[in-house]
Order: structure tokens, then sequence, then C-alpha cells
């Protein structure tokens, strides 16, 4: 398999994935304004899209969009323990926290990247995220993963995006245990792996 990534992206949850389920990959590097790779090719023939991550299959394939990903690693090796069997309760609730990460935390921080957005709409954003912290920060107290008594994506693909918070003007400090549980996450080998390969 080859991952596609750039620095500082939600790509690092699928190179999470792949480093906790102990799979062999390659990473390839991608400039995401240029649309280019470090050989000069063409990024959007590989994902037209134009964004990261991407990943290759064995045979050539390509999936794009990281909560898919993750599934996707995960399924290809069960006996880690990332991801919940296909078909149980326990799978769809996985499924639950992958879509409200999508789109009720990653998708708040987007547009707090765009530097000609307005500041009030920053700060509706902020709001936004402000509320989702909140909800999160109570139902991780005592807790050292999400939603099992053990890592699964959603916790990679959640840490990734809380990696954004302080660049983005927003101290997880505020939020104690949202705080200590991203340092936890953030902790784990294999994740420490990942986060310096991108470097």
């Amino acid at each position: 398999m080859k991952l596609y990534y750039a620095t500082g992206t939600c790509a690092l949850s699928p190179h999470i994935a792949l480093l906790e389920s102990g799979q062999k990959f390659e990473l390839e590097k991608v400039d995401i304004r240029a649309k280019k790779l470090s050989d000069g090719s063409d990024y959007l023939r590989i994902n037209p899209k134009g964004y990261v991550p991407a990943l290759q299959t064995d045979d050539g394939k390509i999936l794009t969009e990281g909560p898919v990903l993750v599934q996707y690693i995960a399924d290809r090796k069960p006996e880690s323990g990332i991801a919940p069997p296909a078909g149980t309760f326990e799978r769809y609730q996985l499924q639950e926290w992958l879509n409200f990460i999508s789109t009720e935390v990653h998708k708040q921080f987007s547009p707090l990247f765009n530097p000609s957005l307005s500041q009030e709409a920053k700060e509706y954003n902020r709001g936004n995220l402000t509320r989702r912290f909140d909800y999160l920060n109570k139902l991780l107290e005592g807790r050292k993963f999400l939603f099992s008594d053990h890592f699964t994506v959603a916790d990679g693909y959640l840490y990734t995006v809380l990696n954004w918070a302080r660049p983005m003007g927003m101290d997880l400090a505020r939020w104690p245990a949202l705080a200590a549980y991203h340092a936890g996450i953030g902790a784990r080998p294999k994740v420490q792996e990942a986060v310096n390969a991108e470097k």
C-alpha cells in the first residue's frame, strides 16, 4: 500500500492506523498547493479531488476520504483491534464517531485555515468548535479512549484534528479531560512514529 500525505493534514489519521495495525506501506509526500508529487508528477492523476489522504491499495486501486481509509486499513488486519468487526453494534458506534469527527470537528476547523475568511466568520466556527469541545470534554472525563476500552481508529482521527486547536487559537487547556485525552493518544509510540515521520 502507499499513503499519499502532506504534513499537518488529516492524512496523519490513516498513517497512525497503518502503524498501529502493523501493516507494510510506503509514504508519498504531496505538495497540496501545487498538486504535485516529489518527482514533479501530477497528483490529480492519483486523486482528482486534489487533497490528501489517498491510499493506493496493493492491487493499484485508489481510495480517498480519511474515515473510509482507516476502516479499510483496520479491516485488512482485524486482529489488530483498531476497529470493531463489521456488522457489530460497536462497528456502527465507530462509524458514528468517525462521522461526528469528520463533520462536526474536522469541517469546523477547515474555514479557519482560509486567510481570506473574515474574523467574524472564523469566530463563528470557533464557537461551533467550543460547543463540540465542551461535549467531548464531558464525555472523556475519566476515560482514555473515545468509545471503547482500547485505542480505535476514531481515537487516531480525533487526535489528528485536535492537533489543529492551538495553531487556530484554541488552547485545549480550557478543556482538561480533552487535553489529557489528546496528550495520552499523542504519547502512544506508533502515534509518535507517525508524527515524526511526517515532520
